[in-house]
This record gives structure tokens, C-alpha cells and sequence, in this order.
């Protein structure tokens, strides 16, 4: 069992109550998914056709008769969904186990602008633009190949539903921006869902969106906004109707995601009705899942666009003397940009006539 090398000021605190001396270790329990494995190769990995990389095996659930566990017929989701349950009803009440579905966003017009100008120049330069003369870029929505790859997640999901009568998330969560929310109702809604299964209602989750940087595709538009596109869905408490998190200034460091992941996390696990929702949905974004898989201590595995990678995770409650560091605590970087596009594509950001990049917002264009 792989425990996350995070230190502990990288871990959050159970609740405001017990800040002051518990905090939630998170682990990756492994040999379940193929992604675990440092033989497979994240580049060339298509969740699609290896069911969702669950690994042909046998459990110690098999064994038990109780609820016919055993049973020849079931298929191997359901066999690995009794093989949950399983460790969590021998846990004690400081332990749980969730699979979490972390989905990434299909393409948006972002991931398209960047690949057309080149990373460097993105980063040095248009990301920090509204969009250009052909497409708008700020808090991104999806392009037509990105609304195809949320389906290809949708009809896969329909498929093992028939097929493998997979247990459907218990839970679903969604990063505020508009490309995660677009591809987590693509995915999930209209789905025939199992009878007695979770409806597909997801929380609107601050914490679990993308790393902020000045890039304004980052910047979440309004509380508002969301309500009126998603009317049905929840919005967590204390969620602000504009967002203060982005400023076009400052980015947050990795040490600062990864706090915010842990934070989040620990709003997952251990609510009242917790330890019986073992699946969980978390729609979001490449860099927000890399850092969750830090969190938990998962091997680094870079998901394509409209990707979906499944992690059982462990998360048990420790008592430690010193209370963990809150993110407020871990200082974000100041970002420099050119103010006009880079002389080319480079690996770091050159301005024309060797003009010094700036440190004040830009936000221009469409």
C-alpha cells in the first residue's frame, strides 16, 4: 500500500473541531487498476477499451456466501464493488475506502488555441487573453470534439451499466468551470441509471477546480452563472458569486494545489453518510487530478482530454501533536507575461525587443 509522501501541513484537518490535532492520511490501495501499474503506459492508455482498467482478478470477497458474493454470474464490477464494501465493513470507524472516477474535461477552446500557438507562447502570452479574433478562451467551454469525448464517456458508462451492471457513482462532483460542468452533464445525464443507484446531481466543488494561474481560462465566471446553466444541480456552501480566487497576478504554487486537494478531499470522505458511498465522481482537470493523485500517493498518470482514470483510495484519520498547515498559509508566485505576442515560440518568455515580461493583468481581446 502506497502512502502519499505529502507532509502534513499538505494534509487537512478532519473539520474546524478537531483541527487542532486530527488529520486524514490518504493512500493508494493498488493492484486494481492497471493504471496503478508502472507498466502501463499513460500516453497510449484508452480507458475505453480495457474497462476502465480494471484488472481481471479474483478478491477475498469471492470467498464470503454471505449475499452470494461467490456467485459464478456476477461480473467483475460488481465483484469489485462487494470487495469495497468488504474493507470498508472490516475498517473501523477511522477508515474508509471510495473509488474515485476522476474525469478530466473533454477539449475545450483553450486546449485548441494552445495547440495551435504553441505552449510556450500560450503561456508567455495569449492565455492570458480573453480569445482571439475566432474563438473566446476565458473559462472555456467545450469545442465539438470535446462535447464527442464527454459521449465517448457517456456511451462507455451506458455500456458497463448493461453489460458489467457497474455500480454508478454514489456521488458526483464538478470544478465550477463552465468545460468540467458541460462535460460532467454530458456524461452522466440521460444515462439509464440502475434502479436503487444515486441521481445524478452533482456539487458544485470550488476546491476541485483547475490549478489557478493568471491564464484566464482559469477565472470561474459567476455563482449566477452556474445556477442559471445548471438550475437542478447544488452549489456548495459559501461559494462566492464572483471569484476571488483569480486575479491575472498570481498563480498557485503546487504546494498550495495540493493542500487545496487535500482539503477537498476531506469533505468527501467521512460525512455522515460516507462510509456507505463508495463510488465517487469528480469531474475536473488534468493539472486538479494530477494533484489529487499526489495527494493520495498515486504514481504520476497524465489523462488525456475527456479521459477518466478510477483510484481506490484509502483515508484513514491519525491523531499528531502539531496541528497541519492551512492553504492560506503556503504563498502563491507572481507571473510574468509579454504585454504583445513573444518574438516565437520558446521555451521561456521572451518579449519583442527584449522588453521585460510584466506582472499586471492582461485582459484583452474577444
Amino acid at each position: 500500500m502506497k502512502v502519499s509522501n505529502l507532509s502534513l501541513a499538505l494534509l487537512t484537518a478532519v473539520s474546524s473541531a478537531q483541527a487542532k490535532s486530527t488529520i486524514i492520511e490518504y493512500s493508494t490501495v493498488p493492484g486494481y487498476f492497471l493504471q496503478d501499474e508502472a507498466a502501463t503506459d499513460p500516453s497510449t492508455f484508452d480507458f475505453t477499451a480495457v474497462n476502465f482498467g480494471l484488472i481481471d482478478r479474483t478478491y477475498p470477497a469471492d470467498h464470503e456466501k454471505k449475499n452470494h458474493y461467490n456467485d459464478k454470474t456476477l461480473t467483475q464490477w460488481e465483484r469489485f464493488y462487494h470487495q469495497v464494501e468488504k474493507l470498508n465493513r472490516d475498517s473501523d470507524n477511522d477508515v474508509e475506502y471510495k473509488v474515485l472516477f476522476l474525469g478530466r474535461h473533454g477539449e475545450g477552446y483553450h486546449n485548441a488555441a494552445e495547440s495551435y500557438y504553441g505552449t510556450p507562447a500560450w503561456n508567455c502570452y495569449w492565455a492570458e487573453l480573453n480569445g482571439n479574433s475566432t474563438a473566446t478562451w476565458r473559462d472555456a467551454v467545450l469545442t465539438p470534439n470535446g462535447i464527442d469525448q464527454a459521449l465517448t464517456a457517456h456511451d462507455f458508462w451506458q455500456k458497463l451499466i448493461e453489460e458489467q451492471k457497474i455500480h454508478t457513482p454514489d456521488d458526483y462532483y464538478v470544478s465550477p468551470l463552465t468545460r468540467a460542468l458541460q462535460t460532467a452533464n454530458y456524461t452522466f445525464a440521460g444515462l439509464d441509471f440502475p434502479r436503487d443507484s444515486a441521481q445524478f446531481k452533482p456539487v458544485v466543488k470550488e476546491l476541485f477546480r483547475e490549478g489557478i494561474s493568471i491564464h484566464t481560462c482559469d477565472h470561474r465566471r459567476s455563482k449566477s452563472y452556474i445556477h442559471k446553466l445548471f438550475p437542478k444541480w447544488h452549489i456548495e456552501k459559501h461559494f462566492t458569486d464572483e471569484d476571488e480566487l483569480w486575479n491575472g497576478v498570481t498563480s498557485e504554487t503546487s504546494a498550495a494545489q495540493d493542500a487545496r486537494s487535500a482539503q477537498a478531499l476531506g469533505e468527501v470522505f467521512f460525512s455522515s453518510s460516507s462510509k456507505k458511498h463508495f463510488f465517487v465522481s469528480v469531474t475536473s482537470h488534468s493539472g486538479e487530478i494530477s494533484s489529487i493523485l499526489r495527494v493520495v500517493g498515486h504514481r504520476s498518470f497524465r489523462l488525456s482530454t475527456g479521459a477518466v482514470i478510477p483510484v481506490l483510495v484509502k483515508a484513514e484519520k491519525k491523531k499528531v501533536n502539531d496541528p497541519p498547515t492551512t492553504t492560506t498559509s503556503i504563498a502563491w508566485a507572481t507571473e510574468p507575461h509579454c504585454t504583445v505576442p513573444p518574438v516565437t515560440s520558446v521555451s521561456v518568455c521572451v518579449c519583442p525587443s527584449s522588453a521585460a515580461p510584466v506582472t499586471t493583468p492582461l485582459v484583452t481581446g474577444v
